[in-house]
């Protein structure tokens, strides 16, 4: 495990994102990093490709949910 500096505004925003996501701040930061790989290694997926094809990967069955009507 290393060190990554990083500017105190963008730490600041990690910390904000992580409270809201329920994530430590550094597993807010991974995620933050991992999802850049892999828009950058996939330019023509979405944010939402991106994720749903990661739950995919990880065994989660999304089809079991369904999205309540407004």
């Amino acid at each position: 495990m290393g060190i990554v500096n990083i500017d105190d505004e963008l730490h600041d925003q990690i910390r904000k994102a992580s409270a809201v996501s329920c994530r430590s701040i550094n597993a807010q930061a991974a995620f933050w990093i991992k999802m850049g790989m892999l828009a950058e290694m996939n330019p023509t997926l979405t944010f939402n490709e991106i994720v749903a094809r990661e739950l995919r990967a990880a065994g989660v069955e999304t089809a079991a949910f369904r999205v309540a009507a407004l």
